[in-house]
């Protein structure tokens, strides 16, 4: 191989470093955010569940309005 043959596969080489590193990077964000959204998730849900625990058993969405 010639010379010139290396040096731009050395430079292809450290742009698709580059680029893998930067992809690592942003999956790693990512990640971290649907960790965050899963607390979210959760939390939110115990609030929904206590909620709808403290509402009077007669208050459901499944029961047709007093007009029918």
């Amino acid at each position: 191989m010639s010379e010139t043959r290396i040096t731009e596969l050395e430079v292809q080489l450290a742009h698709q470093t580059a680029t893998v590193d930067e992809l690592n990077d942003m999956v790693a964000k990512q990640w971290q955010e649907i960790d965050w959204l899963k607390k979210q998730l959760t939390r939110l849900t115990g609030r929904l569940e206590s909620v709808e625990q403290s509402l009077p058993k007669g208050a459901t969405d499944d029961q047709p309005p007093p007009h029918y």
